[in-house]
């Protein structure tokens, strides 16, 4: 027996999320969706991957199901499993079946996360054949013209042991993210959280100040995201260096000499 069907408009996104484009990021992935090819996100974490996952899938008008991938995520979390309901045992889809059922996108964030055994069950999605086995079901779900495979990971992260395997990697069409130019960077932060462009300015000067230090003690320096994350603070009238400290200096690391670094260099701003 199968459980309840997915109802895809639980999935869509209604209202158009707020996406700067950086390049012609759009364009390509768009032109990939069409041809039905499937496209990895690469870049840095904070800057943006996530938030234009979710503006193609309002702009495309598609369901977005999206899974956060970490060690433990086995095949079956991704394509189902049978459990125990009411007394009756139902099949479950999981988030990767329920995508392909219902022509969505589904969008496994830092894949390199997942275990090994888990990201080969994507390769057939991720070429011609563009089907999923379902092996506990018998099933050979085929993907309608609609559903898009997207994945994302961080290079700066990788390692021998946690590298996208070429085999996987080169299923894909690639878009490569970054942190935005100073000018985009600032009227990104003056439109998520409201602070004048005066306040903009000096946290993007901040922010260049720690990612000049990635390497040198930091593993990242500020994301967008972060920046983000400490203009709503300003704007909801917390001082802006104490704003910084907790929403920028303590998440990027808890080194007391690194963290005092990073607090003289947001004091010397603000």
């Amino acid at each position: 027996m199968q459980a309840s069907v997915l109802k895809p408009e639980e999935y869509l996104i209604e209202k158009e999320p707020y996406y700067a484009p950086v390049g012609n990021e759009v364009a390509i992935f768009e032109a990939a969706w069409r041809n039905g090819l499937p496209v990895l996100l690469k870049g840095p974490t904070g800057c943006g991957k996530t938030r234009f996952m979710e503006y193609m899938a309002w702009r495309l008008q598609r369901p977005l199901i999206t899974v956060s991938c970490h060690d433990d995520l086995t095949a079956s979390d991704l394509v189902g499993r049978y459990l125990v309901s009411g007394g009756e045992t139902v099949w479950v889809d999981g988030p990767l079946a329920r995508a392909v059922r219902c022509g969505g996108i589904c969008y496994l964030d830092e894949i390199v996360e997942a275990r090994k055994d888990t990201t080969v069950v994507i390769h057939p999605l991720a070429d011609d054949r563009r089907v999923l086995p379902i092996e506990k079901l018998g099933e050979l779900l085929e993907a309608p013209p609609e559903f898009c495979l997207a994945i994302s990971y961080n290079p700066g992260y990788q390692s021998v042991l946690k590298d996208l395997k070429q085999s996987t990697r080169q299923r894909f069409v690639a878009l490569e993210f970054d942190y935005p130019g100073q000018a985009l960077e600032r009227e990104i932060i003056m439109a998520e959280s409201g602070v004048d462009e005066a306040m903009a300015e000096r946290l993007v000067r901040f922010a260049h100040m720690t990612r000049n230090l990635k390497g040198s003690g930091l593993e990242e320096g500020a994301s967008t995201r972060l920046l983000v994350h400490a203009a709503k603070l300003i704007a909801s009238g917390i001082d802006p260096v104490h704003a910084c400290r907790s929403a920028i200096s303590e998440a990027l690391t808890d080194d007391p000499e690194m963290l005092g670094a990073v607090n003289e260099l947001s004091a010397s701003v603000f």
